[in-house]
């Protein structure tokens, strides 16, 4: 009898395909993006997109009966896909709750309902007992996230919301919600009047340049600067709306908001 549900997967980003390995579906992945890092196994499948761009035709080889895609920024991907007559389902999550939705969504879709509440109980475990350490602390340092750096861009919702759970206080917290890079560009200047005490940098998939960081045009006045606190959380951890943010990404930011709420 034929499966009802998808056996050759093709991933355009990170997160689904963590997610269908933690499902126990790992073997349904035939195609990743080419920034895939977790789980180790799947980088040595075969790679057929970055975040902008994809190879239609290599895909179209793999003869998926799915393709998972993530975001607006995956539109024209998405629509060039569905002319040549594949399945496209494309994820929009930002926030904490909708990875959790996302993971609930993508287990129904292979028929691994029962793992995937099992795996957002154990995520959202994790993620409480992070929050309950993060308001022990004794204060709340002043955090400001850096996802660009020209123009300078702060961190998106999930980010935001990690930063807060972890015990931090995002300075730039009303652009959270801005769901475009372009909504939270901030002014250096007003980076300067915030005055955070620590600096978290992310430049999706670029390392990050601290002394470009401390060289700019007066950040010397910033509390974090001046201190040495500035930190590159790898974008891997942080900036894919998925498992690895709720889990290694929200573990170091708490390592360093916890060290400098007692500094």
């Amino acid at each position: 009898m034929e499966s009802l549900y998808p056996r050759r997967i093709v991933c355009l980003t990170e997160e689904t395909t963590e997610v269908l390995y933690l499902l126990g579906a790992g073997d349904l992945v035939v195609g990743v993006s080419a920034y895939t890092a977790r789980p180790v196994e799947a980088r040595a499948k075969p790679r057929v997109s970055a975040y902008l761009q994809a190879n239609t035709e290599k895909i179209l080889s793999l003869q998926p009966d799915m393709v998972l895609a993530f975001s607006d920024l995956q539109a024209d991907i998405a629509r060039d896909l569905i002319r040549r007559g594949l399945t496209v389902v494309t994820f929009n999550q930002r926030s904490i709750e909708e990875i959790y939705r996302m993971v609930l969504a993508l287990g129904g879709l292979v028929g691994r309902e029962s793992e995937a509440r099992m795996l957002v109980e154990e995520l959202r475990r994790g993620v409480e007992a992070v929050r309950e350490k993060g308001e022990s602390l004794l204060r709340r340092p002043r955090i400001f996230f850096e996802e660009w750096p020209d123009p300078l861009i702060s961190g998106i919702r999930w980010v935001s919301e990690l930063i807060e759970i972890a015990g931090g206080a995002d300075i730039f917290t009303e652009l959270r919600d801005q769901g475009e890079a372009k909504g939270r560009i901030v002014d250096p200047a007003e980076v300067i009047r915030r005055e955070p005490e620590v600096i978290l940098a992310s430049w999706c998939g670029k390392k990050v340049e601290h002394g470009r960081i401390r060289g700019r045009p007066d950040w010397d006045r910033i509390p974090a600067v001046r201190r040495g606190k500035i930190f590159e959380i790898p974008s891997t951890i942080i900036l894919q709306p998925g498992p690895a943010a709720l889990t290694e990404g929200l573990l170091r930011l708490h390592e360093i908001i916890a060290e400098a709420s007692v500094g």
